[in-house]
């Protein structure tokens, strides 16, 4: 009797318990995350990306985390960075988020970065890709990739397939001009010629001037890094002004033939060399999977780098959280670190040092796909293994 009466009381006490922790779990609140995207202007294919990722990777993996509800709160920074300080202000100071993630644009995530660290918030960003993002914050983790991470590649590449000259075309900021440096310098190194160095504004460019400058330079090949959105007009110039059939190569990051506007540039694309983290016609099952259910979520929408990045920035925040069992600042943050994982694009690891993402990245060239509508896609022909950032060693 004394055995099942102890029982009893053990029963009514884990059961008391149990209560008390839901209750106390409930009267935490929900967990709130702040994401910042801009959702208009030119860089609103981005967040319209990352915002259908981010859906995603809820209604397949819930919104609770120890027993407290997840809530997303999605605010619209148009890329302005004045904006998204004050955004992310608001968020940290009166909706008391545990996380900042989003940030569609290098100049954005600066904006946001002496936020994070001052409240001792975790800030994972899911696009922004300038190599010294994570050393503006300690409180910063990147899910997306760096532009030397991919554009080594395309240089090696080059040097290896007898592009001894080229003229380098860069967005005139942050990232544009890591990928101006990382190209010449891997190119040269490799025996190459830099004949020219050109970029043009980050907002409306126009990029008819710059595409005579290439016609008269008459390099063997064109190395491209534009952000994503602008890859269809300049494609669209580069056609209009006869390039395509001037016999100078065009290579690129894969940020011009982005996923998301591939499907729009025509013949002008095909056969475009490039180098990357993600593509949508990757063949791993992990990925097919995604993309099958990214599409059928939004109305046939091709996912691109960006909502890859954006899927992965919540996996990394999920688990984290429930790691922490809810708790943000430090706790959180070391939680995030060193995080390994199949992610559509491959495997990858959050680097417990340097809080940047390493990672695989693809050689690929444009093609119709017949088993895929015979639609444009990056096919991959080759892949250079756990890449980390050389931006950081430099």
């Amino acid at each position: 009797m004394t055995t099942k009466r102890q029982l009893f009381k053990l029963t009514l006490g884990l059961a008391a318990a149990a209560c008390a922790a839901a209750a106390s779990a409930a009267d935490a609140g929900p967990i709130k995350i702040g994401l910042i995207l801009p959702m208009t202007g030119q860089s609103a294919s981005t967040g319209s990306q990352i915002d259908a990722a981010v859906k995603l990777w809820m209604a397949q993996n819930g919104d609770k985390i120890a027993g407290r509800k997840v809530e997303v709160i999605l605010k619209d920074d148009g890329a302005v960075p004045d904006a998204t300080k004050r955004i992310a202000q608001e968020l940290v100071v009166n909706d008391k988020v545990t996380v900042l993630a989003g940030f569609g644009i290098t100049p954005t995530a600066l904006a946001a970065a002496p936020i994070a660290t001052q409240s001792k918030t975790p800030l994972v960003v899911m696009a922004a890709a300038t190599s010294s993002i994570t050393e503006a914050s300690p409180f910063i983790v990147r899910t997306s990739f760096t532009l030397p991470q991919v554009t080594i590649a395309i240089a090696d590449w080059a040097a290896k397939n007898k592009i001894k000259s080229a003229v380098t075309l860069v967005s005139d900021y942050g990232p544009g001009f890591d990928a101006e440096k990382f190209f010449d310098s891997q190119f040269r190194l490799n025996g190459g010629k830099i004949v020219e160095k050109l970029r043009t504004p980050l907002r409306s460019p126009d990029f008819a001037p710059v595409l005579q400058k290439v016609i008269d330079a008459k390099p063997d090949a064109l190395f491209v890094f534009l952000p994503s959105g602008q890859g269809a007009t300049f494609m669209k110039q580069f056609a209009e002004r006869g390039l395509d059939k001037s016999g100078i190569r065009l290579i690129a990051t894969g940020d011009v033939t982005d996923d998301d506007q591939l499907g729009g540039m025509g013949d002008v694309a095909l056969g475009v060399v490039n180098s990357h983290h993600y593509s949508a016609a990757h063949p791993s099952p992990a990925n097919k999977k995604f993309v099958a259910a990214f599409e059928a979520a939004n109305k046939g929408m091709r996912p691109n780098f960006m909502a890859v990045a954006g899927y992965d920035g919540m996996r990394v925040i999920y688990k984290a959280l429930e790691a922490t069992k809810g708790e943000g600042g430090q706790a959180l943050l070391d939680a995030m670190k060193g995080q390994v994982f199949e992610s559509p694009r491959g495997p990858v690891l959050i680097d417990a040092q340097t809080r940047d993402i390493v990672q695989d990245v693809y050689i690929r060239k444009v093609e119709r796909v017949p088993s895929m509508g015979n639609q444009l896609y990056n096919v991959e022909f080759d892949v250079i293994k756990n890449v980390k950032d050389p931006g950081k060693s430099k």
